[in-house]
């Protein structure tokens, strides 16, 4: 009866997870169907599923690639966003990472104080932030600046709290052997600690990489001249009460889940090591 049950159960759960994938998915796959379609067919017919082979074809993807004008403002976006992302996940796992191995390594006076206090601001909404963050630019001149995109979440509270998760389960007895070694705390923290921590690095470094990818709000904010927009604001300035470039909009989209795509399939073996030992560790 037991055997039955677990047996049923798992049928359950297995039903119920591929109903969920497939409401993910049908978005996406609609999507990609409709950037092979004209965009007036989606005008006509909206988001589906439906393979009519008819009004199939490959000239949206032919107009992306181009090199029209519409085309060039489309890879210069694609561009901003690219080195945007790069910047801000490089920066963010570095500062985070020294940030978490102080509140993990160390014990001193106030250390579960700072900790509580980075916690906090997890609680605290974005915009409610996010005046006094615009206003904090402004008097620091760097509106219209790539550094005004990226400092306000470099020290990401979210990355902060799973580096240290991860980092309280590693022995601190290699930080006694790396000095009886003569190794510096500098080299023990980057030469010995860091190389542990690639999991939780990848895991880090695809999810930061997602948020940076698909931020619109506070770039927006934060960008006057449309040659800086990132990929999210670029292509929502093609949706206008003058007229839409549906053609340009919807392979635009789906061309630009390929780097995400691409950066996920190459770490996902240290992602799903990353989660998993920041879940249960510590």
């Amino acid at each position: 009866m037991n055997h039955n049950k677990k047996k049923l159960l798992s049928m359950l759960s297995t039903a119920a997870f591929a109903f969920l994938s497939l409401l993910v998915l049908f978005p996406v796959v609609a999507g990609a169907l409709a950037s092979f379609r004209p965009g007036r067919e989606l005008i006509r017919r909206g988001l589906s599923i439906n393979l009519d082979f008819s009004t199939m074809s490959f000239s949206n993807y032919n107009y992306l690639f181009s090199w029209n004008a519409d085309s060039k403002k489309y890879f210069m976006w694609f561009k901003n966003s690219m080195v945007l992302t790069l910047l801000s996940v490089v920066l963010t796992l570095i500062i985070c990472y020294f940030v978490a191995y102080g509140l993990s390594m160390y014990d001193y006076r106030l250390k579960n104080v700072l900790f509580f206090l980075v916690i906090a601001t997890m609680m605290v909404p974005f915009e409610i932030l996010m005046l006094p963050l615009y206003q904090e630019m402004i008097d620091l001149k760097l509106i219209d600046t790539t550094a005004g995109v990226i400092l306000p979440g470099l020290c990401s509270a979210s990355t902060i709290f799973f580096f240290r998760q991860y980092m309280i389960s590693l022995p601190k007895e290699l930080l006694d052997a790396g000095r009886i070694d003569g190794a510096t705390e500098f080299g023990i923290c980057v030469k010995i600690m860091l190389p542990l921590t690639k999991p939780a690095f990848a895991a880090m470094g695809i999810l930061c990489a997602m948020g940076s990818w698909n931020n619109m709000l506070w770039p927006m904010m934060v960008f006057r001249d449309s040659d800086r927009f990132t990929l999210p604001i670029g292509l929502n300035t093609l949706l206008t009460p003058y007229g839409n470039n549906y053609d340009l909009l919807i392979a635009g989209s789906m061309f630009a889940i390929l780097p995400v795509l691409a950066v996920f399939l190459c770490f996902q073996n240290y992602f799903i090591e990353g989660m998993t030992a920041g879940a249960v560790k510590g």
